[in-house]
């Protein structure tokens, strides 16, 4: 459950990110009545079973039940936790598509805010989600070779400091760097940083330092305000004392 808006006196429209259907906007009669049929089967940012009325043309999908299957306690009792699972809701809203499934980027969002409950690994949890929404999505940057002419030696033999493209989603060599606009410098352990939280296994917990997480998470915002075009409403919390 990603987001809700109140309707008329009773009702709410509620958007959802679901396994098998995607993002899906659906109608709640009677859920702002204090005896709901839906009780607390609707909470935002909690997994729930549904069963949705679908609806021809532009009509907005009738949701009819819904029953609790997970509340994710970290984010009812921390704040920086909680900024951080709206930043994932965002994402999930406006990055998606209505009703195109991506189970992995379900189950992604679903291991992420379930395990926010360490604050200092807070920060990486929400890279390493960014990272994996990407990749499902088909926008992952490339890290391992030129995003521009395909090139791995070129980056394997670079020195210390390597470009990375804001705008076209990757690494660039030497070669290719000249006249691409909006290009970072990124030290060898920042991106191998980016590497470890882009795969499997627990390195990306010990991986890099304090700056080479501040410096990843500058980048990926960059990436994502360049992905939206616009900076998100949950951006501001991701820099400064709000996670990290």
């Amino acid at each position: 459950m990603i987001r809700a808006t109140d309707v008329f006196n009773t009702s709410r429209i509620f958007t959802l990110f679901t396994r098998e259907l995607g993002r899906v906007d659906a109608l709640a009669q009677g859920s702002r009545r204090l005896k709901s049929p839906f009780e607390n089967g609707l909470d935002l940012l909690s997994v729930c079973d549904i069963v949705l009325l679908r609806k021809s043309g532009d009509s907005l999908d009738l949701l009819t039940e819904a029953m609790l299957v997970e509340r994710f306690g970290s984010l009812r009792h921390n704040l920086p936790a909680m900024f951080a699972g709206c930043y994932v809701a965002e994402l999930l809203n406006d990055l998606t598509h209505s009703y195109d499934p991506h189970p992995k980027l379900f189950e992604a969002a679903v291991i992420t805010l379930r395990n926010m409950t360490d604050p200092e690994l807070l920060r990486r949890r929400v890279l390493r989600f960014e990272l994996a929404m990407l990749r499902e999505l088909g926008l992952m940057p490339s890290l391992d070779h030129c995003v521009h002419c395909g090139s791995e030696s070129a980056i394997a033999q670079a020195s210390d400091r390597v470009a990375f493209g804001l705008a076209v989603g990757g690494v660039l060599c030497r070669d290719c760097r000249n006249g691409q606009p909006h290009v970072a410098t990124l030290t060898r352990s920042t991106l191998e940083l980016f590497g470890h939280l882009s795969r499997p296994g627990q390195e990306w917990r010990q991986a890099g330092s304090f700056r080479d997480e501040a410096a990843a998470r500058d980048v990926m915002s960059a990436v994502i305000c360049h992905l939206l075009g616009r900076r998100p409403r949950m951006h501001r919390y991701l820099h400064g004392e709000a996670i990290g």
